[in-house]
């Protein structure tokens, strides 16, 4: 692992907002503030003008600007090589666009603690292959060298472990393993993790979430109701205009924020020349979003019985994400499991926390000079061991000898721990096969069609005269950094084929060294 002279912080690139911290000398994370004086910084980007973008204007303002000009919730666009927009003459990406956001944090953080080189950079767990190197080329774009990516939900349980003094060489030894459930609803993401832990050793055991599950999806239900609402009264639907859709979605997500701790608020919509004042109740607002609160205690429920664990038995909740601070969070997780939430963290910054702590573990590590952190501190931290599950399974697409039908036959079942190999024996279609191909996919959907085609690893030039059904021997091997590798093995003929499955994005290295080259060329403010 290679760092570069500099400091190294950890980066929350969130959905509605992001932040950057960093752990000091004596061993505390702490969020670096902008040049607003904030920690959080507005994950929304004004196209300016030829050359000038403005990263972290408040919603209240982005309102009121052209809707063509305003990126906001760029991250459920990662990894989706279909999104396009056209700024400056430029074709622009979700890694170009992330990227601006993540130069923002960098260069405002700068003025505070001087030059950042290294950073680790923090996904929602449930962020698959092509999410996770979309973000990694976003931090390389920004100028950063990337030295790890880390789940969400473990850089929040790393900053809850720390902040107890449950963590590291210094914490208390012979302590029994404590088991905690991270409940990380953010702006656009949400993400269920249960951890296992002691102080030198750090176990996911299982986790699940949805990419399109956040606090903008409770919002999007406050929109809807009140242009409903204007439609029955005035016939017309304020959603049809773009302009009037911004306006009415800041408004929403202020109403929001003002249920947490008032019992109502008024929301005013004023569309072609008419208006409509409507008084939305707490419990109205959570009528409205009743199935999506449910969807987060579904996935609670999953996770734990993937990993036979019953709610007496957890130390902790853990509630990470800004959109936590919704009352109905708390009660629901109460109701069903129990147990109090710890609310001991900052739902804001306790992940970009985690994210510092995680790359002073690396520092500690692997790091030549040690500068950045007290001997001390570095040696309670290079005691840290992680191990993780992985988030998505990995399978091989197969004939059904009974049906006839391919199917994606899974290999590596999500949720296993890492590393891990296995090995299957397959078996040729038809006679006189020549070549066999293994097409490794990453979902655990038993329709090809429904997971994602991630690598291919053939054998050619099999023994003349094959009969059908002669083995293959297919192995999966997947490592605790996340690297796959497929080895295919005719046990006919002793041929055989390998390959290492890189990470995917839509960029290549030409495309990024181009981002670069723009990113740099353009005034961020």
């Amino acid at each position: 692992m290679e760092f570069k002279p500099g400091h190294t912080v950890g980066i929350d690139l969130g959905t509605t907002f992001s932040c950057i911290a960093r752990l000091d000398r004596a061993g505390k994370p702490e969020a670096i503030v902008n040049d607003e004086g904030e920690v959080e910084l507005p994950s929304l980007v004004l196209l300016a003008e030829t050359g000038h973008v403005i990263v972290g204007a408040n919603r209240t303002r982005a309102a009121l600007e052209d809707p063509q000009r305003v990126v906001e919730r760029i991250k459920r666009e990662m990894g989706n090589a279909e999104y396009k927009r056209t700024f400056d003459g430029h074709e622009i990406t979700p890694e170009f666009l992330s990227a601006l956001i993540l130069k923002k944090l960098k260069q405002d953080a700068e003025e505070r603690i001087g030059p950042i080189a290294n950073a680790v950079i923090t996904v929602p767990y449930y962020f698959n292959d092509a999410r996770r190197k979309a973000t990694q080329d976003a931090g390389q774009i920004a100028g950063l060298n990337v030295i790890d990516i880390i789940n969400e939900p473990t850089a929040a349980t790393l900053t809850y472990a720390w902040d107890r003094g449950e963590l590291g060489a210094g914490a208390k030894s012979g302590a029994r393993p404590k088991v905690a459930l991270v409940y990380d609803l953010g702006g656009g993401t949400f993400d269920v993790t249960l951890v296992r832990y002691t102080p030198t050793h750090f176990q996911v055991l299982a986790t699940d979430g949805d990419v399109h599950l956040g606090g903008v999806d409770w919002n999007d239900r406050i929109v809807d109701f009140i242009a409903e609402e204007f439609k029955k009264k005035h016939g017309t639907d304020p959603r049809e205009s773009a302009q009037q859709l911004q306006v009415l979605r800041n408004d929403c997500d202020l109403a929001k924020i003002a249920l947490s701790s008032q019992p109502q608020t008024t929301i005013s919509c004023r569309y072609g020349g008419k208006s409509n004042s409507v008084v939305l109740t707490r419990e109205k607002f959570e009528e409205l979003t009743a199935e999506l609160m449910q969807r987060t205690m579904d996935t609670i429920e999953l996770v734990l019985g993937e990993a036979k664990v019953a709610a007496q038995d957890l130390d902790a909740v853990v509630l990470v994400g800004g959109s936590t601070l919704m009352p109905c969070v708390a009660r629901r997780i109460r109701e069903s499991l129990g147990k109090e939430p710890y609310r001991g963290l900052s739902p804001h910054t306790a992940v970009a926390q985690g994210a510092a702590i995680h790359a002073a573990v690396l520092e500690a590590k692997y790091r030549g000079d040690r500068s950045e952190i007290a001997e001390t501190v570095r040696q309670h931290l290079a005691a840290i061991k992680q191990e993780e599950v992985n988030s998505h399974g990995l399978g091989v697409v197969a004939r059904n000898p009974r049906s006839g039908k391919y199917v994606n036959h899974v290999m590596i079942p999500h949720n296993t721990r890492l590393p891990a190999q296995v090995t299957r024996t397959f078996h040729t279609n038809q006679p006189g096969q020549t070549r066999v191909s293994i097409k490794v996919t990453e979902g655990d959907a038993p329709d090809p069609a429904a997971v994602t085609l991630i690598g291919t690893c053939g054998i050619k030039d099999l023994p003349a005269d094959l009969p059908v059904n002669a083995p293959i021997e297919v192995t999966y091997s997947f490592d605790a950094a996340g690297r796959v590798r497929v080895r295919a093995f005719d046990k006919t003929g002793g041929r055989e084929a390998a390959i290492e499955i890189e990470r995917r994005g839509g960029l290549d290295d030409q495309q990024i060294d181009a981002y670069t080259r723009l990113a740099n060329e353009y005034k961020v403010e």
